[in-house]
């Protein structure tokens, strides 16, 4: 387990680096989402923005545990590296879109819209949200929606060939971009704000390239290790 701890602290902290992306993305809809909480219900906002928030986090831990399985009946054969290099690639793409230099890791959303407009109406049918448990479907139901960021965490974990270390990774970045989306009044200006300079998201960027490269199978792995 604690081989694996360096990998959940990367997951974790490109959840956190991608918050940007989060705001962007999932910003109206977590506004959307406390607006459709009742008033009688305001009371619990607080409770029930976790449980959203809880909800899609073990939502991206099913989608690592189920693409982990895959990872694993392919683990130690060529279709195995091939995953690999594709994560490898995908992060590497992660880290120039972290930093600003490059946007088309945004394309392969397109990849899950056919599936979120299935999901859609039977979220839709879940509002307005009156208790927790809705609210915690209702999260599950909203880590389905299409996210580059999240396909490509997704694939990086699966590349691992175990489905629970998969599963743990994913649940790992799922916290990494809870502050974002949880944070209300001057703390999330002061976590966007830090998230949005220039220097935090290069330097952020250029981790999660090096990352990618040392994904990348080669001899070249034991020359980043060493630095």
């Amino acid at each position: 387990m604690l081989d694996l701890l360096p990998l959940l602290s990367s997951a974790l902290i490109l959840g956190l680096l991608g918050g940007g992306h989060c705001l962007g993305m999932c910003g109206g809809l977590m506004g959307a989402l406390t607006l459709a909480i009742p008033k009688a219900q305001r009371s619990r906002r607080f409770q029930l923005l976790l449980a959203y928030n809880l909800g899609r986090i073990l939502s991206y831990a099913a989608a690592g545990l189920l693409l982990g399985l895959a990872g694993w009946a392919v683990a130690g054969g060529p279709l195995a590296t091939g995953m690999r290099v594709l994560a490898a690639l995908l992060l590497i793409s992660m880290g120039l879109y972290l930093a600003g230099w490059w946007s088309g890791l945004t394309r392969i959303e397109s990849l899950g819209r056919g599936l979120w407009r299935h999901i859609q109406p039977v979220a839709n049918r879940l509002l307005p949200v009156s208790s927790l448990p809705r609210a915690l479907l209702l999260g599950a139901l909203w880590g389905w929606l299409p996210c580059g960021l999240v396909y490509s965490t997704l694939l990086w974990a699966a590349s691992q060939g175990n489905a629970t270390h998969s599963a743990l990774l994913m649940l790992a970045f799922g916290l990494g971009t809870w502050p974002v989306l949880l944070a209300t009044g001057l703390a999330a200006e002061r976590t966007s704000a830090l998230l949005r300079k220039r220097g935090v998201r290069v330097t952020g960027g250029l981790l999660v390239i090096l990352f990618g490269l040392w994904t990348l199978p080669g001899p070249h792995q034991h020359w980043l290790m060493g630095h």
